[in-house]
């Protein structure tokens, strides 16, 4: 009997020492992660996502297909910057202005024997408007806009001489002008911290240029409307002030 006894003490005694120690295991693995060196943290860089921030403002690298004339069979394909800003007025509904310049060479717009390749062009857009915030998480958003405003297009084919007035009607291009233009499109972003946004930025460019000389050889008005694709590919910084 004392036998039996005194193995019932020693096995209580086990079983409380048992608790204890699994009591004490599961209190450390509870306990702040920190507290062990080398131990795994997880994080989670988007958690501080709000879209509450009255000012943003984005840089890309650009891209612009258009016409340099009116009977240019070839386009233009065009590199250059977009840099947009946006002030939000509410969390749907922002005002957005926009700079592009763009760069490149387009199609030779005739035959004529000299010009064998096409020249140098340059189109600057300068336009502004509405900008809604659709979808949108912690990862992204979609955003559309749509903007008004003008263009400025230079063919850089030289100034007029007495053999050559008009260079730009002799090669069949636009008049080196300022014209009407607008932009339909908007934003797929790509959260990558509560700040910093990758964005890129598909457009329909819509532009109105004037062949502006007489006598006008291509249609009564004058006028061609030309829809070209664009799109830009950069980061966004959306500023701490909030609304």
């Amino acid at each position: 009997m004392r036998i039996l006894v005194s193995f019932s003490a020693l096995l209580l005694a086990a079983t409380a020492l048992a608790l204890s120690c699994a009591t004490r295991a599961q209190a450390q693995s509870t306990a702040s992660p920190a507290a062990g060196n080398g131990t795994y943290i997880p994080t989670d860089p988007l958690a501080n996502v709000r879209y509450d921030n009255r000012y943003d403002l984005s840089l890309g690298m650009a891209y612009d297909h258009m016409k340099s004339g009116p009977i240019v069979l070839q386009g233009s394909n065009l590199g250059g910057l977009d840099l947009s800003a946006s002030y939000w007025f509410s969390k749907h509904w922002a005002v957005e202005g926009t700079g592009r310049t763009y760069l490149g060479s387009s199609g030779a717009g005739t035959t004529n024997p000299y010009v064998k390749t096409g020249p140098f062009v340059s189109q600057y857009l300068f336009v502004a408007g509405p900008e809604w915030l659709g979808p949108h998480n912690k990862h992204g958003d979609l955003m559309a806009h749509l903007m008004v405003g003008g263009a400025y297009f230079d063919a850089h084919l030289g100034q007029p001489n007495g053999a050559n007035p008009n260079p730009a009607r002799t090669e069949g291009f636009y008049n080196n002008q300022v014209a009407p233009a607008a932009i339909i499109g908007g934003h797929m972003d790509l959260n990558r911290s509560p700040r910093w946004v990758f964005r890129i930025t598909p457009d329909a460019v819509v532009t109105r240029y004037s062949t502006n000389y007489a006598p006008n050889a291509y249609t009564p008005a004058g006028r061609f409307t030309d829809v070209n694709f664009a799109i830009s590919v950069g980061v966004e910084y959306k500023f701490q002030k909030k609304r």
